[in-house]
């Protein structure tokens, strides 16, 4: 009986660092109207919301903590708008990374997605929407529409 006392408070601390890591990693799957609204009331173009939401669908399927460790060059793309870590952030291992946006790439999984969207924006206006793999393969030319999801408040919200 007592061997079961001393292991019950190493189940219960198993079991408590178990549901706080399970909140650590949960990812926050957007919706794509919400996401559209969001990004909007961030400063995105009414006009780019197509591209910004066939990219994103493409590129992380609206998760905010998408990783894709599997790049020939040994980079990883992260988050969102999966953002790779040897030209637009600093990864925390320590590999070598241009850190152009000049932020921990961590904070791209954040579900605070200020911090992506800022990155983001930055490599739209340095290099274009063709620089997201997922928007030249899916998002050039015809693209579903996100207008569906400005109906009730109009195309321009508060």
């Amino acid at each position: 009986m007592k061997l079961q006392n001393k292991a019950f408070p190493a189940l219960i601390a198993s079991v408590f660092m178990l549901s706080c890591l399970s909140s650590v990693i949960q990812a926050r799957i957007y919706n794509k109207c919400a996401l559209a609204r969001r990004l909007y009331r961030m400063g995105l173009p009414f006009h780019e919301l197509d591209d910004w939401m066939c990219l994103i669908e493409g590129e992380s399927s609206f998760n905010t903590k998408a990783i894709n460790p599997s790049n020939v060059d040994g980079s990883v793309d992260w988050g969102l708008f999966q953002i790779n870590d040897r030209y637009w952030c600093k990864p925390a291992d320590g590999r070598p990374s241009t850190d152009s946006c000049r932020m921990p790439c961590r904070l791209l999984l954040s579900d605070d997605i200020r911090f992506s969207v800022a990155c983001a924006k930055y490599i739209r206006r340095i290099q274009g929407f063709s620089a997201w793999v997922a928007w030249n393969n899916r998002c050039q030319g015809y693209k579903p529409s996100v207008k569906h999801c400005f109906v009730h408040s109009g195309p321009y919200l508060k």
